[in-house]
């Protein structure tokens, strides 16, 4: 009995000690944070002010990119290419020809060296399936190759995909909700091999789109309620090397854009230090899908808005 009492006696000091321990590094059993996100106002405010400068009617719902003096603009089932001034010059309307594995939906695009990053996928009524990594060449809009998804990363559908340039490596969203949508999804640029998924700390609902710039990804969210006149929003996430969790801040509320609608994709200009956001009215969405129009509507339009940047 002595020799259980001294036993229990010394785990309880060595617990009191190790507990002291921890109080006094600000740990309790997790590792030491690198500043807490809520105590640095810096870095949980917008980067940025936003001013729209121009709209811009265009054939396609789903994404925007840009890259010199040229812009490319994704539909469900559409590529198309404008040049400096918005005046189409370029359409492919039959995109997933050659492809190996059947698909019916783009969502945001990105375009790197000429060439257009698209995730795409079979989706229908919110369920998304046969996910894949298809590269188009920026000027014909035809495919040039592809690379696997992989599945055990957990994503279930693909509503938009950026190059990341400084690191080489390519980066997907989700917007199918739960834990599918509460990730960002890297892969290697050259490979394609699948490198890690990041978790959005306070995550956006409805992701559906991402860009890369000046050292931040930025998201678009259709988490307004079109019924409601809610408008959608812009998020920014700083991801750090080889984190497994980034903090989300809010970057901009789209309350100027006409009518609240569904916000989409998102791109940046970088010779005109602009932010261009993809945003279609008219048409009611229900499951990602449209089912019939708002009173004054017998069509969607689908159009960019390009806002100006100004640094804070």
């Amino acid at each position: 009995m002595k020799k259980k009492a001294l036993t229990a006696a010394i785990l309880g000091l060595a617990l009191s000690v190790s507990a002291t321990a921890m109080a006094a590094t600000g740990m309790s059993g997790l590792s030491p944070l690198d500043g807490r996100p809520e105590t640095n106002a810096k870095k949980m405010l917008p980067k940025a002010t936003y001013k729209v400068e121009s709209v811009h009617q265009v054939e396609g719902r789903q994404g925007v990119a840009s890259e010199g003096d040229y812009f490319w603009v994704s539909g469900s089932k559409t590529l198309a290419k404008y040049d400096k001034n918005w005046n189409l010059i370029e359409i492919n309307k039959n995109p997933f020809e050659g492809y190996s594995i059947p698909s019916n939906h783009i969502g945001d695009i990105d375009v790197y060296n000429n060439e257009i990053y698209v995730g795409a996928e079979n989706f229908m009524d919110g369920v998304g399936k046969d996910i894949q990594i298809a590269i188009h060449d920026a000027d014909t809009l035809k495919l040039k190759r592809t690379f696997s998804f992989e599945p055990s990363s957990g994503q279930e559908e693909c509503s938009g995909i950026c190059v990341n340039p400084d690191t080489q490596t390519v980066w997907m969203c989700s917007w199918v909700g739960e834990e599918s949508g509460r990730y960002l999804y890297e892969y290697d640029l050259k490979t394609g091999k699948y490198l890690r998924k990041v978790h959005l700390q306070c995550p956006p609902q409805w992701v559906q789109g991402i860009a890369y710039y000046n050292g931040s990804f930025y998201l678009t969210a259709d988490d307004g309620t079109a019924d409601e006149i809610e408008p959608d929003h812009v998020y920014r996430v700083d991801i750090q090397p080889g984190a497994s969790n980034a903090t989300v801040v809010l970057e901009r509320t789209l309350d100027d854009v006409t009518f609240q609608g569904e916000i989409e994709g998102i791109t940046f200009n970088k010779a005109k230090k602009q932010m261009l956001v993809h945003y279609n009215r008219g048409s009611r969405i229900v499951l990602g899908m449209v089912k019939g129009f708002y009173p004054g509507y017998d069509k969607e339009i689908s159009e960019v808005f390009c806002y100006d940047i100004k640094k804070k």
